[in-house]
């Protein structure tokens, strides 16, 4: 039984994070197409200084894996292009991503239901450590979008107008 349990928490993770991200890549760019309560930027982010300054992205959002690309899916991480519509594409890509990493760490507690109490703290730190960097890099990446959109890729903090406001716009 012991073998069991250590099959299906070693196997289990990764099931859940392979059929998500496939299943997110099979629903419709529209779905993804403008911010959401969940996706939206946050006054905390401070229009991406949380991500530049504090956190330093840039220097180890190149240690995560882009799973999408190893499923078909549109690599995010680098913008390639600078062209308004690959942007906005990219920026629908980053919304996909962001929250299937949500919905992959809200699986968490499936492993409660057989694991002893410490076992559901581990699994609980693991769906931490590998969804929450992968939705910071996300938010970043959007939020930079954003700012090249509206010409502010600079470091100064400035206020320009969501990536919704760029669509009704065009």
């Amino acid at each position: 039984m012991k073998l069991l349990v250590i099959v299906v928490n070693v196997l289990g993770w990764p099931m859940i994070q392979l059929t998500l991200a496939k299943l997110f890549l099979l629903l419709p760019d529209s779905f993804f197409a403008e911010d959401t309560w969940l996706t939206r930027e946050r006054s905390l982010e401070g229009n991406g200084s949380l991500y530049r300054r504090f956190l330093m992205i840039q220097r180890w959002k190149g240690l995560l894996p882009d799973g999408a690309s190893w499923l078909g899916g549109r690599p995010k991480k680098n913008v390639a292009s600078r062209n308004p519509s690959e942007l906005i594409f990219f920026a629908t890509e980053t919304r996909r991503s962001e929250i299937a990493h949500w919905c992959m760490f809200l699986c968490t507690p499936t492993f409660y239901i057989w694991n002893p109490q410490w076992a559901c703290v581990v699994m609980t730190l693991y769906g931490i450590a590998a969804n929450l960097p992968c939705i910071l890099v996300q938010r970043a990446n959007r939020i930079k979008v954003r700012r090249i959109l509206h010409g502010a890729d600079a470091e100064e903090s400035l206020q320009v107008p969501p990536v919704e406001s760029i669509r009704t716009a065009s």
